[in-house]
């Protein structure tokens, strides 16, 4: 397990695990944790030895949110230089664009504003019994700008409203209730859970995967018939591929394909 500043990152079984390491500030994102998470689900990312990525916090929460001690420099900051810092602050929840790998969500506690955010970041998201999730910025006079499209696609336009505008903490079992947890288990089975999902997604083709997470992102804001055009086009890709003749030729054979990524 190798400590790259606020996070810890190693890899099993194909599963790279990063996890948030800054306890004492229930995992805030900071501008130094924001940084480390878009380098390490990079490094994940291009690792020919990783085929899923699980993403969980150490502690009792999985990320508070923003640092609140860094919203306080943001004020004194001239517009110019804030507006820039709000570009680059976008750049994590926008990583569904560059990730072609699956990214599982352990979430172990709270993960409040920009925790619910990373959240409805990841393709897969499951909680513990005491996982927390909720929009709270109005409390701080703040609106959730940033993670407002992640997570209206993730819960849909009405109940990203309503958690926009109460404020309010859900449960495990209401984040489930709402889209945000697929599954909601016990804190002990949590990482045990997600590696072994993330393992077994990990044993598909790498190929296929890329091009099933291209499509699924490339044509979420389409209409169905320009979606259909551009699926077709990929399918041609998936069809002339290394990958698809390996998995009838093993089928056929009745054994493990083994996988190029070609």
């Amino acid at each position: 397990m190798k400590r790259i500043g606020k996070l810890l990152y190693e890899v099993q079984k194909r599963v790279a695990v990063i996890t948030m390491n800054d306890g004492k500030n229930r995992n805030a994102l900071s501008t130094q944790m924001t940084d480390e998470l878009i380098a390490a689900l990079r490094t994940a990312n291009a690792d020919e030895n990783v085929g899923a990525i699980v993403l969980t916090g150490n502690g009792s929460s999985f990320c508070a949110g923003g640092n609140l001690a860094e919203f306080q420099e943001f004020v004194s900051m001239d517009v110019p230089t804030l507006y820039e810092d709000g570009l680059r602050s976008t750049q994590l929840f926008q990583m569904r664009r560059e990730l072609t790998k699956p990214l599982i969500g352990a979430v172990n506690g709270a993960a409040l504003g920009g925790g619910t955010g990373i959240v409805a970041l990841c393709h897969i998201a499951i909680g513990s019994e005491d996982a927390k999730c909720g929009l709270t910025e109005l409390k701080l006079g703040l609106v959730p700008y940033v993670i407002l499209p992640l997570v209206r696609r993730a819960v849909g336009e009405r109940h990203m409203l309503e958690l926009m505008l109460s404020a309010r903490i859900l449960s495990a079992h209401e984040a489930k209730a709402v889209g945000l947890l697929h599954e909601v288990v016990s804190r002990e089975q949590l990482l045990p859970v997600a590696i072994e999902k993330a393992s077994e997604m990990a044993k598909f083709s790498p190929l296929a995967v890329k091009m099933g997470l291209r499509a699924f992102e490339e044509t979420a804001e389409m209409g169905v018939e320009e979606a259909m055009r551009v699926l077709s086009t990929m399918r041609l890709v998936s069809f002339k591929s290394a990958d698809v003749r390996e998995g009838a030729q093993a089928f056929l054979e009745k054994r493990m394909p083994q996988w190029s990524g070609k």
